[in-house]
């Protein structure tokens, strides 16, 4: 799926940036949820932003989902809070995993 989302910002106690994914894709994720979860409703995917692809999961957050975006996504796009980019995302169908930490592709 494909969509642009704006990156904004959580203090929590891990701080990170997110983008929100779109009510109707969210919607799309939650139907296939159950069979690629590895736990806590998280959503294994693979992400893209402009030239850089990144292996993440998708946090289930207000009734959608949050996309992680990683410190070295955000410089290797030249990404500031409150820029609105194109992201595409691919549902890792294998699931049931955790992610990969590798490094950022571009």
């Amino acid at each position: 799926m494909r969509f642009e989302g704006e990156l904004w910002y959580w203090r929590g106690p891990s701080p990170y940036h997110f983008i929100t994914v779109p009510e109707a894709e969210s919607a799309l994720l939650e139907a296939t949820s159950s069979a690629v979860t590895y736990g806590w409703g998280m959503v294994p995917v693979t992400a893209r932003i402009g030239r850089t692809e990144w292996r993440t999961s998708l946090f289930p957050k207000d009734g959608g989902y949050v996309v992680p975006v990683k410190q070295r996504v955000r410089e290797a796009e030249g990404l500031d809070l409150g820029d609105v980019p194109a992201i595409t995302l691919r549902v890792d169908a294998g699931g049931r995993r955790a992610p990969s930490t590798g490094r950022a592709r571009r």
